[in-house]
């Protein structure tokens, strides 16, 4: 799992998945890195399992593929250590997502003009039930799946596809709902239930 939390195998099996195949020289130009480097990479990605050689090289150049072309990082382990090691991923990943968000939207007015209406930020609060929170990620997926097959089969894609990342985030707002906030750093595990609320001293007005 470690192994994914380094830039370079990231970008490496984000470009698998843009190119179907690659070979060390070709990944080499895509991101400026030495042909050297990334063949070590994808050497350390294909040892633990994320990508393996696809076959029809050329003397010593070799192409390589995705094992997987989704990734799926819980921290709900039974190991203790597998558990903090996956903490540790998610917030690799999540911090390097967020990054890339930021710096996409800020820039805005880069895009070519027709991608401009239909892309952008949204942000909106539902009150759900776990049932309906579970529902609603399945909606969502169920839509996005639609494009799944185009991932690794670049022959697939239509003329015009451009590669976007659509980065869903959802997460219960705990402080309205009375549960304590919660505070930057190592997470901490909730009590069971919200805590209850006191009731205003006599006199007094609740705020």
């Amino acid at each position: 799992m470690r192994a994914l939390a380094h830039p370079v195998r990231v970008q490496l099996l984000e470009a698998l998945v843009h190119a179907g195949t690659l070979t060390a020289t070709q990944a080499s130009d895509l991101l400026g890195e030495s042909p050297a480097n990334c063949a070590f990479h994808l050497r350390t990605l294909a040892k633990y399992g994320y990508v393996e050689e696809a076959g029809g090289g050329r003397g010593r150049e070799r192409p390589w593929r995705r094992v997987h072309v989704g990734l799926n990082i819980s921290a709900d382990q039974d190991d203790p250590q597998t558990a903090i090691a996956a903490r540790e991923l998610g917030r690799f990943w999540l911090d390097m997502l967020l990054d890339r968000a930021r710096t996409g939207l800020a820039h805005q007015d880069s895009w070519p003009a027709e991608w401009r209406q239909g892309l952008g930020q949204t942000e909106y609060i539902a009150y759900l039930t776990p049932q309906e929170a579970r529902q609603l990620g399945e909606d969502i997926h169920r839509l996005h799946s639609a494009y799944f097959d185009r991932l690794d089969h670049p022959e697939r894609r239509p003329a015009g596809a451009m590669p976007v990342e659509v980065l869903l985030l959802s997460y219960p707002l705990l402080h309205l709902a009375g549960w304590a906030a919660p505070v930057p750093g190592p997470a901490q595990p909730l009590p069971a239930q919200p805590p209850t609320a006191q009731p205003p001293p006599a006199g007094g007005t609740s705020s």
